[in-house]
């Protein structure tokens, strides 16, 4: 029992150590704001930004976002689209607040949905007709309000990084920090209506939309 309290001892002494000495210089790295984000992505047109309240902002403390629900009138197809971006993701040392990015799964029975069906998943997204896009793991969920249903696919894209796991994403940030001393990185969430119960057309909708999507975010989400 001794041994192992000394361990543990010497990992958080060494667990300060690397975050507060090595993680010391924060780098903020540059990137486009998202209010230069198009509206028009081929076929599909936001239909107006949405603005989240201040209270929102404050609870997320995220450094910008877009939220906007994405149609295309051709394909009689729709899906909403929440990016949100964290400069850092520490402790804000003047408010005191934490400014991790909150894990959606803790937000959407807050807000009536529930979750009926999750899933950890592969990604992989074409860019330009070409399956070389985002790459890397995602969470699927399939979740219901009364008689609606839905399609949702999120996942942590930090600093190059496709993450689906809350404790992977934490676990990159610590040594990213410690490298680099970045901590850096944003939330991306497609939410996808189940029309009729058509699950593999929300699937096929998501697979077209974020396809178009994910190519640009290396602008506003920095490797």
């Amino acid at each position: 029992m001794t041994a192992k309290i000394a361990a543990a001892l010497v990992f958080l002494v060494l667990n300060g150590y690397v975050y507060w000495y090595l993680g010391s210089e924060e780098v903020i790295p540059p990137r486009a704001q998202f209010s230069l984000f198009p509206n028009e992505i081929e076929d599909w047109r936001c239909t107006g930004r949405e603005v989240l309240d201040d209270k929102t902002v404050n609870n997320l403390m995220v450094t910008d976002y877009i939220a906007c629900n994405f149609v295309s009138p051709e394909a009689a197809a729709q899906s909403h689209l929440y990016i949100g971006y964290h400069e850092r993701q520490t402790r804000d040392r003047e408010s005191g607040k934490a400014t991790v990015i909150h894990p959606p799964e803790h937000c959407l029975p807050g807000s009536g949905w529930d979750v009926i069906d999750s899933q950890v998943v592969p990604i992989s997204l074409m860019r330009n007709g070409v399956a070389d896009g985002v790459q890397g793991e995602a969470k699927r969920f399939v979740i219901a309000k009364g008689n609606q249903r839905a399609l949702v696919y999120f996942w942590y894209h930090s600093r190059g990084r496709v993450i689906a796991q809350s404790h992977h994403k934490i676990l990159y940030m610590f040594l990213d920090r410690a490298r680099e001393g970045r901590t850096d990185g944003s939330l991306v969430r497609f939410t996808t209506p189940i029309v009729h119960g058509d699950e593999a057309a929300a699937e096929a909708v998501f697979q077209e939309f974020a396809g178009l999507v994910t190519p640009m975010l290396d602008d506003y989400v920095p490797n």
